[in-house]
């Protein structure tokens, strides 16, 4: 995957906000001109915070729209349709901060299911564990700031996906890795 240079990322994240902005006050965003990484098809997530907790996280693991597609898309369903929260007022908007993670193509955990902890890099890897009707996806970044383990990061990927804590182990239960580039509005 072709890494977005720094400007790149602040674009993605000025785009977010905009979308965002737009959206909670019911206007369609329309996509400006943007650099030629935009149009490529990638997996990118929107987070929302608000003094330091989570408002909302939603987004396309996988590579199915061109980038600034995905990250309007990813926005709005942050902003607006994350079920975990309401939808974000507009005298919310000022006090909130974003984060526009673009994700590397989700590959298969390619080990043992009891070798899995071994193979997962905390700080590097996103997981997205599924099976039996069920998935759930954490960003790479959710592990380093709870401080967890490699396990304890599987076992609150299951959980994420609704599954009990050490699913993982099972070979009808499948662990998928990705990595992301991270762009945080307050340090572009």
């Amino acid at each position: 995957m072709e890494m977005l240079t720094p400007e790149e990322g602040r674009t993605a994240v000025h785009l977010a906000r905009s979308t965002i902005e737009k959206a909670v006050n019911g206007e369609r965003m329309v996509l400006p001109g943007l650099p030629p990484v935009f149009l490529q098809r990638r997996g990118v997530f929107v987070t929302i915070k608000r003094q330091g907790h989570l408002r909302g996280c939603i987004g396309l693991p996988y590579p199915i729209r061109p980038l600034g597609d995905a990250i309007v898309e990813a926005a709005v369903s942050a902003a607006l349709e994350d079920p975990r929260f309401p939808p974000v007022s507009q005298r919310e908007l000022d006090g909130l901060d974003l984060e526009v993670t673009v994700l590397t193509e989700p590959q298969t955990l390619d080990c043992p299911p009891e070798r899995r902890p071994d193979c997962v890099v905390v700080g590097k890897h996103g997981l997205i564990v599924s099976g039996l009707g069920t998935g759930g996806l954490l960003l790479p970044q959710v592990p380093t700031e709870y401080g967890w383990t490699s396990k304890e990061f599987l076992d609150q990927t299951c959980v994420k996906a609704g599954l009990p804590v050490g699913c993982w182990r099972r070979d009808d239960v499948a662990v998928l890795t990705f990595e992301g580039q991270i762009f945080d509005e307050k340090a572009v």
